[in-house]
């Protein structure tokens, strides 16, 4: 009891010694608070999409082993071209879309991003929970300006492909056991940030955030600004569940 009076008299005795400063003050009108409102109520709830966007992409990719069921040990330019080959529509031919990649897939013989190698360097961590490293790949769609990126994990001793997305990219990110990644908007001044997170339930890397966020004026200069180092959560050689 004398310890709680001593701190209530040193208490009295403080705001008396301070004056006004410090005191509680108003912060002006509090806004009113503005409920959900339900437009259309009387239209009956879709029971199905109106257009397929694929959200459950997976597929085991075909001609690809897995030494030991470790990720690592697989050949990311083997990868590619085991997808070069399963759309020849996209990659053969003077007029296929993305020739360009199956022309400079010859530049690959030393590994991601030797030379003309259209393939980039690999990163590993573990994105579906499970306590073994998965694969994130990214490879140029040329001659345009679009990446594709590619996750993979192993699943009953096969490779298999659990997130597809091609766009052009202001930059990727692997964030806890997500994938984020940004690319430039038609909006000056905005950019679009997409996360793809795994689901146990689907098996798959689901697009769980989809927006479009402003950054600021668009600055436009003429010298390319340097490329950032890899941060040490995107380490290629180790992987940082």
């Amino acid at each position: 009891m004398g310890r709680r009076v001593a701190v209530v008299a040193l208490l009295l005795a403080a705001a008396v010694g301070c004056g006004d400063a410090g005191g509680l003050e108003g912060a002006g009108t509090t806004p009113t608070a503005v409920g959900p409102v339900r437009l259309w109520p009387e239209l009956t709830p879709a029971s199905s999409p109106a257009f397929e966007i694929g959200e459950v992409n997976t597929e085991v990719v075909k001609g690809v082993k897995v030494p030991g069921d470790d990720i690592r040990r697989v050949d990311p330019v083997g990868v590619v071209r085991a997808e070069i080959a399963a759309s020849p529509g996209d990659y053969d031919g003077d007029k296929a879309p993305y020739r360009d990649t199956t022309r400079r897939m010859a530049d690959c013989g030393k590994g991601p991003e030797h030379g003309r190698c259209p393939v980039l360097r690999p990163y590993y961590r573990d994105l579906t929970g499970d306590g073994r490293d998965d694969l994130t790949l990214g490879f140029r769609l040329l001659p345009g300006e679009t990446t594709a990126v590619r996750v993979y994990t192993v699943e009953k001793h096969r490779l298999v492909r659990v997130m597809v997305w091609e766009d052009a990219l202001s930059g990727v990110e692997l964030a806890g056991r997500s994938l984020v990644i940004r690319s430039p908007s038609e909006v000056a001044g905005y950019e679009y940030r997409l996360q793809w997170t795994w689901d146990r339930d689907q098996r798959a890397m689901l697009l769980t955030q989809d927006e479009m966020l402003r950054t600021g004026p668009r600055q436009h200069s003429r010298a390319p600004s340097a490329a950032p180092s890899p941060t040490p959560s995107l380490s290629p050689s180790a992987s940082t569940g």
